[in-house]
């Protein structure tokens, strides 16, 4: 048998309680150092979600700043695009204009110079064929006079202008895309 020593139950107790504190003192270090190691853990893995949630705005925003000057640059294109199809077509029309009205102050000049040579006041030209001189006379009857010859034909030309301009405008393409 092994001898036991005599030891009171009080100093029994007392090293009981010491070796449970003993015991309950190692476990809490235990633990401390466990969630010490989680804690740093946890840190990094935010430290690292913080760092890529920032590279996702800085790209975000990075994107869209490109993105702004693409657009800025494509507007400015598509302005000048504009502007030269206005100023072409304001050049085109001044043009024809002009030209159509040259046109008519020589016809005029011409049937002038044919009424004071003593014509009647008609320009001459080449006679027609007797089978189609009656339908020559019958489109004469229902001329209208010099100057709405004159507006008609500034008209139509202001009409053709304008349909030239709208259909060069629709064909500016808004929404270019560019290559970086």
């Amino acid at each position: 048998m092994i001898p036991i020593p005599n030891i009171s139950i009080a100093a029994a107790m007392k090293a009981g309680v010491l070796l449970f504190a003993a015991f309950a003192l190692a476990l809490l270090v235990h633990d401390r150092n466990h969630w010490k190691s989680e804690a740093g853990i946890r840190e990094q893995q935010l430290a690292q979600t913080k760092a890529a949630f920032d590279q996702t705005v800085a790209g975000y925003r990075a994107a869209a700043a490109q993105a702004r000057a693409a657009d800025a640059a494509n507007a400015a294109q598509v302005k000048a695009e504009q502007a030269a199809i206005n100023e072409r077509t304001a050049n085109e029309f001044e043009t024809r204009i002009a030209a159509a009205r040259a046109d008519a102050q020589r016809l005029r000049h011409y049937t002038a110079a044919a009424a004071d040579s003593g014509d009647g006041g008609r320009a001459p030209v080449p006679s027609l064929p007797a089978s189609t001189g009656g339908a020559a006379q019958n489109a004469g009857e229902d001329q209208l006079p010099d100057t709405d010859k004159l507006i008609a034909t500034e008209q139509a030309i202001q009409l053709d202008e304008l349909i030239k301009w709208v259909r060069a405008q629709a064909a500016v393409d808004l929404n270019k895309t560019r290559s970086p």
